[in-house]
């Protein structure tokens, strides 16, 4: 790689540095105050990718700069009843602090659009932290908005029920 090159790939959950690097920056988020504040747990760490590649619709890109990688886009694709068309939901995107600036999530936002179009999908989701307004401000500059389907009733919001 020439100094300062960022690349985007789809990674390969078999291959063990893609493992290795998926692992290591889901941890980096996990630590993140917009993650969970805190590291991930050792049963997570232990069962993310036999998780990831036993789940049916793991979709996972990874950032590198200068051989280094730096960020991380978990997602999964999903189905719109309504469009009759799949969709793509990235549940997990993260930059590593120290390289936000460099258009790392813009880029990583782009490899997914990139498939999501490749793969007919009709519309990618995600949800953000109320108070992380850069993920915000680089999500807008993406194109993503409140969902808002009838305009009667209302944006759309994401609710969780934790089990």
């Amino acid at each position: 790689m020439n100094a300062d090159q960022i690349i985007i790939i789809e990674a390969d959950l078999a291959r063990p540095e893609h493992q290795e690097a998926t692992v290591y920056l889901l941890n980096a988020y996990a630590m993140d105050p917009f993650g969970d504040g805190k590291p991930l747990s050792e049963v997570a760490r232990r069962d993310l990718i036999p998780g990831l590649r036993a789940h049916p619709t793991s979709l996972v890109f990874l950032a590198y700069r200068d051989a280094q990688p730096v960020g991380l886009a978990i997602c999964f694709r999903g189905f719109s009843t309504f469009a009759a068309r799949p969709t793509v939901n990235i549940s997990d995107y993260f930059v590593q602090p120290e390289h936000r600036g460099a258009g790392i999530g813009r880029m990583l936002l782009g490899a997914i659009e990139a498939y999501a179009r490749l793969h007919g999908c009709c519309k990618l989701t995600l949800e953000v932290q109320e108070n992380n307004h850069h993920a915000q401000r680089v999500y807008s500059a993406a194109g993503f908005a409140q969902a808002m389907y009838v305009p009667e009733a209302g944006g759309s919001l994401y609710l969780a029920k934790v089990l």
